[in-house]
């Protein structure tokens, strides 16, 4: 059954396996699936083997694609020995045949290692079929892995075809290599300048990773919090001793260093004094006068996913720690200070005024300043805090760089519509 055409560009993802099936292409193929179907694209995944993947991705399971498959491992073997059989060419048409029927009425096709990987060269040698004989869908050739190489796929590749084609640019082809090496290598084997091959790399979806709960994911969407350059944690509840204007003065010194930045404050008004609502009132006022009010966010203020209001469970709170980049407690008085046990466990930077319960937990693990130091001293050591630690910095290059909610939105989105406006001008 032919693919039907739709105002929107229709995309075609095309591995040899699909999830379930475990591995790392069949991981990437399922992100960009999914999330090109929620983003609108009429998406269908070409596979050998697996299941259906949800979310409005159809799959096409065709059996020959996988280099399992009796008829692939059969003619797999003779070229290895360096034999191209008439079992080869009958396969190739087979495969060429069903691609044609499938891909009717597709714009795009992303082909991920199948052009760049010996595993299937009857595959291989169908797609290069269709490219020459001007099939109207335009090929991104997704290089993951190169057979050429690869010193272990050394003795199962011969001169000539079909093992050439692996160094054979399709016309008309996009290239995409998920790494700068990776590009430097295909274009090597390829003899196409680097600048004609797109990197886009593999990525990760953080709140999947960390395992939020929906309530977490939503703030974190919400808040815009993979996007900020610092997240601060002041779990604590609302009451003066907390010296919770001291943090937003801090915040307003960080936004004006052009830093983005969000502060949240996790805790409701404390129970047991009838005055922490003036209070309250006075942090709202102090942080219109500082222009920081999308800087610091009040959490209990929050209507949560549902509209009712954010419930801040234990177990959301662990997510805030997940998701913070540093924890910042200039209370002038503690008689303990439970959310550094919580901090050192969540391996969270600790920002702390310098008083003796909060010196007693932490020790020199944690850094201090005093209470009535310029909020512009504090400022300054949680950047140079965060930006001395490795971690921070690797945490804030993975989410502004490898998130795939960003990979999709600044790289494959504009290139898979610019192919189609291409295709359909």
């Amino acid at each position: 059954m032919a693919i039907p055409r739709r105002v929107l560009p229709s995309v075609a993802l095309l591995h040899y396996s699909s999830p379930p099936v475990i591995g790392g292409v069949e991981s990437v193929l399922a992100h960009q699936a999914l999330r090109l179907a929620a983003r609108g694209f009429e998406v269908h995944v070409l596979a050998g083997r697996g299941g259906a993947l949800g979310g409005r991705v159809r799959l096409h399971r065709l059996p020959l694609l996988d280099s399992r498959h009796r008829r692939v491992l059969a003619v797999t073997h003779e070229l290895e020995q360096g034999r191209v059989t008439p079992a080869f060419s009958a396969l190739t048409a087979q495969i060429r045949r069903t691609l044609a029927r499938v891909l009717a009425g597709t714009d795009v096709c992303l082909v991920h290692n199948a052009l760049t990987l010996h595993k299937n060269l009857a595959l291989t040698a169908a797609l290069h079929r269709l490219a020459s004989e001007g099939f109207p869908v335009r090929f991104v050739v997704w290089c993951h892995d190169l057979a050429g190489t690869n010193p272990q796929y050394r003795s199962h590749l011969h001169p000539g075809e079909p093992w050439s084609l692996l160094s054979t640019p399709i016309p008309g082809a996009t290239y995409v290599a998920v790494s700068r090496e990776r590009q430097r290598q295909l274009s090597a084997a390829l003899t196409l300048p680097e600048a004609q091959i797109e990197v886009v790399p593999n990525g990760i979806d953080p709140a999947a990773f960390l395992h939020l709960t929906p309530a977490a994911r939503w703030l974190a969407d919400t808040l815009r919090l993979w996007e900020q350059q610092i997240v601060l944690l002041l779990p604590a509840r609302i009451t003066r001793r907390k010296q919770i204007e001291y943090a937003l003065r801090v915040v307003a010194e960080l936004v004006r260093r052009e830093l983005t930045v969000r502060l949240l404050v996790t805790g409701p008004l404390g129970a047991h004094n009838p005055r922490n609502q003036e209070y309250f009132e006075e942090l709202h006022t102090l942080r219109r006068a500082l222009a920081i009010d999308e800087h610091v966010v009040f959490c209990t203020e929050l209507p949560g996913p549902d509209g009712g209001g954010i419930v801040l469970s234990d177990r959301v709170m662990t997510d805030l720690y997940l998701l913070a980049d540093g924890l910042l407690l200039p209370s002038r008085e503690e008689g303990f200070g439970l959310p550094l046990l919580e901090a050192g466990l969540a391996r969270l930077p600790a920002f702390t005024s310098e008083i003796a319960p909060l010196r007693e937990i932490g020790g020199d693990a944690i850094q201090t300043f005093r209470t009535g130091a310029p909020p512009s001293v504090c400022a300054q050591q949680i950047i140079h805090g965060l930006m001395d630690d490795r971690g921070y910095r690797l945490r804030r290059r993975i989410l502004s760089g490898y998130a795939w909610d960003v990979i999709m939105r600044d790289r494959i989105v504009p290139l898979l519509t610019q192919l189609a406006a291409v295709l359909r001008p």
